[in-house]
């Protein structure tokens, strides 16, 4: 199979390594990135080069290749989706988020109900492949935890890595869509696949007090962000939070538009609820969930490793487990699953955990998180959803 990448990141970079590993007979044969920050990283996994293009046009123009993976800043997924998709490329692998507003996602539906791509477009949508998020799954299809009534659920960040986000890109909206959008939008979906349901009503408040001039620490006043945030004896750690493309030199007087902290409260179509929580300057951080059913409860923390499961009449634990998968690396363990899951799909045609569609929905109920947070009002997401629905395409079809 030949693969060709558009926008080589670091992050995409790691994501083909592995996809290399999973799917021996992958090519790697192109990428197109005129600033390709992981291209030496690749090449070095790979034991080999690859052509380079200046532009994602130039190369689908002298390539013939059966998988475009799509690792640009969020704001080009749109114009590389549409193309790979009108080149009627076999396969696409895109990163999350898909795209970066309302009107994207509708003009994606449309293209790919004219053009048949919902079925070929694979989203990196990670978390739902994590050994944590599994078993949270095989508990509930045991019945363990009933109904699900309410969740309460946070993604907490430390401030290394939200000194990264005032000076990356991604500190735009207009780039990175927001950072309900651009961070959150795994957790987001991860608990819509919970519920089994779509948001009716979204509420939000947040805003940025850590990431401000008057909070800049009096021990470093020229601190710049993450030199003196993260441990000077770890070079990989500080590398792995360095801006590149766009990036800026202070935190503290970022000009960026993003929040530092929000709260968002969401009431499914059923009645169950979920009350989630997001900061990036956590000096202990955290990403956990608390998920009550009407039979059972479970807990669970993604960087501490933990799970845990009680039952709701007895107040029995049912299962205990401090060892869940790898602490961090590889998300948690979940980026060796995606790709061999991605290569069950394209060898052998087994569905994947997570759809082009769930990645949308996930993505509109992050870009109207933000809406209610700006507009300070409920939002009913109703025609969002009947808008949504009107373009035909169906998960599984």
């Amino acid at each position: 199979m030949k693969v060709a990448i558009v926008g080589l990141g670091a992050r995409i970079s790691h994501v083909a390594a592995l996809l290399k590993k999973a799917k021996p007979d992958c090519e790697f044969v192109a990428f197109a990135d005129p600033t390709p920050t992981g291209h030496t990283y690749l090449e070095s996994e790979l034991g080999y080069s690859m052509s380079a293009y200046a532009t994602l046009e130039d190369m689908l123009v002298a390539e013939q290749i059966e998988m475009l993976m799509i690792g640009s800043p969020n704001h080009m997924h749109i114009d590389h989706l549409r193309a790979a998709i009108m080149a009627d490329i076999p396969y696409v692998f895109a990163e999350k988020p898909v795209v970066i507003s309302e009107e994207e996602t509708f003009e994606l539906l449309e293209l790919m109900r004219d053009h048949g791509g919902h079925q070929r477009i694979m989203i990196g949508l990670v978390l739902r492949y994590s050994p944590l998020y599994v078993m949270l799954k095989d508990a509930q299809a045991k019945g363990q935890l009933g109904n699900v009534v309410s969740i309460e659920a946070s993604e907490h960040i430390g401030g290394y890595h939200g000194s990264f986000f005032m000076r990356d890109w991604r500190r735009y909206s207009k780039f990175s869509g927001g950072f309900m959008l651009e961070k959150c939008c795994h957790d987001i979906d991860l608990y819509q696949g919970v519920v089994g349901e779509r948001p009716k009503y979204i509420a939000s408040f947040g805003g940025r007090k850590s990431f401000v001039s008057s909070n800049r620490p009096e021990v470093a006043p020229d601190y710049v962000g993450i030199a003196e945030r993260c441990a000077p004896q770890d070079p990989e750690r500080l590398s792995s939070y360095q801006p590149r493309w766009g990036g800026g030199n202070d935190d503290f007087e970022s000009d960026g538009d993003i929040v530092d902290y929000q709260t968002a409260n969401v009431e499914y179509e059923s009645g169950a609820v979920m009350a989630f929580h997001t900061n990036i300057n956590v000096p202990d951080e955290f990403r956990r969930f608390a998920v009550m059913g009407t039979r059972g409860m479970a807990e669970g923390d993604f960087i501490r490793n933990t799970f845990k499961l009680t039952d709701a009449f007895t107040a029995d634990t049912l299962s205990e487990n401090d060892h869940v998968g790898p602490s961090k690396s590889n998300h948690y363990g979940a980026d060796d699953q995606m790709v061999a899951d991605i290569a069950a799909y394209v060898d052998q045609g087994i569905p994947l955990k997570v759809t082009v569609l769930d990645a949308l929905e996930a993505g509109l109920t992050a870009l109207k998180m933000d809406e209610a947070r700006m507009t300070r009002t409920v939002i009913d997401m109703t025609p969002t959803w009947e808008k949504f629905d009107s373009y035909g395409l169906k998960k599984g079809s």
